[in-house]
């Protein structure tokens, strides 16, 4: 490993609730020829796969990919079936997520995954940045899996994801609602994150009641890993009231900067009700008459 890479804690002793979920890079490497493992990159620049990735690595596009061509959904089971078997996926397969951005897209398809009910995901913390940074192999060889059996099951829209309805009621009642964006965008003074394009929705601002916790908060920024326990409730818990046995729904622009909150909270914090809200802000600032408020 190159001595300017910042070093890490070994995941065992974060004290994490879930520790199991996230995998090391070096683990990662000890299980590239695995059979029972199968690596799968998601990214948010979707183009990034074909540049290089992890040998081995299969490409999930969350555009293509996970997402209903025709209707703002996620794929039914059928399809969802065929991808992961064309991925060489069975039911006994390990399957680790990595991808850019701190692995915010990682976790985004981990969470699609479990709308499926699928088992044994684990996160590789650091994602493709901390590869990259240590030095490892970077391939562009496309592999060639063999066709996989794993049988999914259907989407469950209840557990683990919430529905413009079911917020609303969540604000009347005063339950707790975590805005995940960038400040600026909580405050109402962009649709979208500083760097990108201004667009998305008719209306700025965040839902009522919503904390502004940024996503970015649970990632230490110099190892791309996500931060201790202790951190991660001084920022959530301590910080901003939230408790472990409530239910908690987390919102971004797509769902997906709120799905890294959602496991940060479930696996790492082991919050027992936490639900993300994919329509997010995209949809809320779009609805006529829908409840918005700036600071």
């Amino acid at each position: 490993m190159p001595e300017t890479v910042a070093p890490v804690a070994d995941i065992a002793a974060r004290g994490y609730a879930h520790p199991e979920v996230l995998v090391s890079t070096q683990w990662v490497a000890d299980h590239l020829e695995d059979p029972d493992v199968r690596i799968v990159e998601s990214d948010e620049d979707v183009l990034l796969y074909e540049t290089g990735h992890i040998p081995g690595a299969a490409k999930i596009d969350w555009v293509a990919d996970l997402n209903d061509p025709l209707i703002r959904d996620y794929i039914d089971r059928p399809r969802f079936q065929r991808l992961l078997r064309s991925k060489g996926i069975n039911d006994s397969t390990t399957i680790i997520f990595y991808g850019d951005k701190n692995n915010w897209w990682a976790t985004y398809a981990f969470w699609v995954f479990r709308l499926f009910g699928v088992e044994n995901l684990r996160v590789m913390d650091g994602g493709r940045l901390r590869w990259a940074e240590e030095g490892r192999e970077i391939v562009t060889a496309v592999p060639r899996a063999l066709e996989g059996n794993i049988t999914v099951k259907d989407r469950d829209d209840i557990r683990n994801r919430v529905f413009r309805e079911q917020v609303l009621e969540h604000v009347k009642s005063g339950r707790s609602l975590v805005d995940v964006r960038s400040p600026e965008e909580y405050r109402g003074e962009r649709m979208h994150m500083p760097e990108y394009p201004n667009e998305g929705a008719l209306r700025g601002g965040h839902i009522p009641g919503a904390r502004s916790i940024p996503w970015g908060r649970a990632i230490n920024q110099e190892t791309h890993t996500f931060r201790p326990a202790n951190e991660l409730r001084t920022i959530y818990q301590e910080e901003n009231g939230l408790k472990p046995d409530e239910d908690v729904i987390v919102y971004c622009r797509i769902g997906e900067r709120s799905s890294h909150t959602w496991f940060a909270l479930t696996y790492l914090l082991g919050f027992e009700n936490v639900r993300n809200y994919d329509g997010s802000w995209t949809e809320w600032g779009n609805v006529v008459k829908a409840p918005v408020e700036k600071p």
